[in-house]
């Protein structure tokens, strides 16, 4: 007969197979032996075999006052079917560190006890659902075990550092989220607390705990990412530093990438040009450019912009090329999301800025054009953000009728929302150069007319 197999589903091994093996009382599900519902918690939880074995000999000393001497072994006669009917201490440290019974882990009743008709439906429908939050039952002479917090809270967490980022790519980072009237800065430093207070309250294995100070480090990050879109310099800062620190906390390979980008565009934006430039090339050095072609093309066109800052258009022209070889080298695969907005059209989009800083604005306003082009539709702040880039290239070129009509639109596609500070000063640009350019033009007059009106 067919036996449960586990599968990952992202939240929680879940049994999508069932039947009851040879010798198996109903209710109970085995295969080979194997007790894959203790399997499947263990799994959620992110424990490894000895840290089970430490839990549960910490468990047994709070209860007895004397540690207990389970080991790694233990912890295999319980997984392989050699332990069937844990008694004891083995019972009693089971039910504690997990915070249920050991019938509900996937264990024979002891052979002292019978359990009523009733106790079978529900363990039967616990492992059918293998959501491991089954009723507690613990030994009535012992406290309330300690809360669990395992992958599954991860992902819930990781789910929301998905949805403020697609509010952040179509509003920028300063809108209001409407539910709660915070910023995405005061909710995703919100959700970074709550991380590690779980982390911190609850316990949990060293995977979960790596995981929960990661998506710390994300929160922060996309708090600190949001201030630089608003030019709020000082927070940023101290936010980065925050991010750094909590993604070596968390052993993460794709965080410090991420925050050594927003070092650079701090940088950038304080015009300090060569600690941009150190900040991109560092990013470059990380593993994972090494190792994924298209972080490694991210990485050279940050750099490229930090160069074109400091005029060194060979340099940062060469670094273009490698960004545009590199991502033609990149395979789709699963990235975290706040990557998702560089693709071949970001890349134009930064091809163009080189342009623009190293004086070919014709070269410049060709790429802006096809970035826009190719460039997804939710990605609102950046489709101004481009837009206000071609209008400076055609504006650099003499065209103030055309460039002034191409500002405009910066306007319309932000509709209601915020004029992040990025977005101010790009303006602020566009009618600096207007306006030394063509100081007595009638259009340069309805534009500042226009900027007065549309600027709040």
């Amino acid at each position: 007969m067919h036996i449960a197999h586990l599968q990952p589903t992202g939240q929680l091994y879940s049994l999508i197979t069932f039947g009851v093996a040879e010798g198996c009382p109903d209710g109970y599900v085995r295969h080979m032996g194997v007790n894959v519902v203790l399997a499947a918690r263990l799994a959620d939880l992110g424990l490894k075999q000895d840290e089970l074995a430490g839990q549960m000999n910490d468990a047994i000393e709070a209860v007895t006052g004397k540690p207990g001497t389970f080991s790694d072994r233990t912890i295999r006669r319980l997984l392989n079917g050699s332990t069937r009917r844990p008694a004891g201490n083995t019972k009693v440290a089971l039910e504690r560190v997990f915070g249920c019974s050991a019938e509900d882990l996937g264990f024979y009743p002891t052979r002292t006890t019978a359990a009523p008709p009733e106790e079978h439906v529900r363990r039967r429908r616990f492992i059918t659902s293998a959501a491991g939050t089954a009723a507690a039952a613990a030994t009535p002479h012992l406290t309330t075990p300690p809360a669990r917090v395992g992958m599954a809270d991860v992902h819930r967490l990781q789910d929301q550092i998905n949805k403020l980022t697609l509010l952040d790519d179509r509003h920028g980072g300063q809108t209001t989220l409407d539910d709660s009237h915070t910023t995405l800065v005061e909710d995703a430093l919100a959700r970074a607390t709550r991380a590690l207070d779980l982390q911190q309250q609850n316990v949990a294995g060293e995977r979960v705990r790596r995981s929960l100070y990661g998506v710390a480090a994300d929160f922060t990050a996309l708090a600190a990412w949001c201030c630089i879109d608003a030019r709020d310099l000082a927070r940023a800062q101290r936010y980065l530093d925050r991010a750094m620190t909590l993604a070596g906390m968390a052993q993460d390979h794709v965080i410090p990438l991420r925050v050594w980008n927003s070092i650079a565009m701090l940088a950038h934006q304080q015009k300090r040009f060569p600690d941009a430039v150190a900040a991109a090339r560092a990013a470059q050095n990380l593993p994972i450019t090494r190792k994924d072609p298209f972080f490694a093309s991210f990485a050279h066109a940050r750099t490229a912009i930090g160069f074109s800052n400091l005029g060194e258009g060979q340099q940062a022209l060469r670094r273009i090329g490698y960004a545009q070889e590199a991502l033609a080298k990149a395979t789709p695969l699963e990235r975290p999301s706040w990557t998702h907005f560089y693709g071949p059209a970001e890349l134009l989009a930064m091809t163009g800025i080189v342009q623009e800083n190293l004086k070919m604005p014709a070269a410049s306003e060709a790429s802006s054009h096809k970035a826009l082009a190719a460039l997804p539709d939710r990605f609102q702040r950046n489709r101004a953000l481009a837009t206000a880039r071609l209008a400076l290239a055609q504006l650099h070129q003499g065209d103030v009728e055309l460039g002034c009509a191409t500002a405009s639109r910066v306007f319309d596609i932000m509709g209601s929302d915020p004029i992040p500070g990025r977005m101010r000063t790009l303006l602020g640009d566009f009618h600096r150069d207007l306006l030394s350019l063509a100081p007595r033009s009638p259009r340069a007059y309805e534009w500042a007319d226009e900027l007065r009106t549309k600027w709040s």
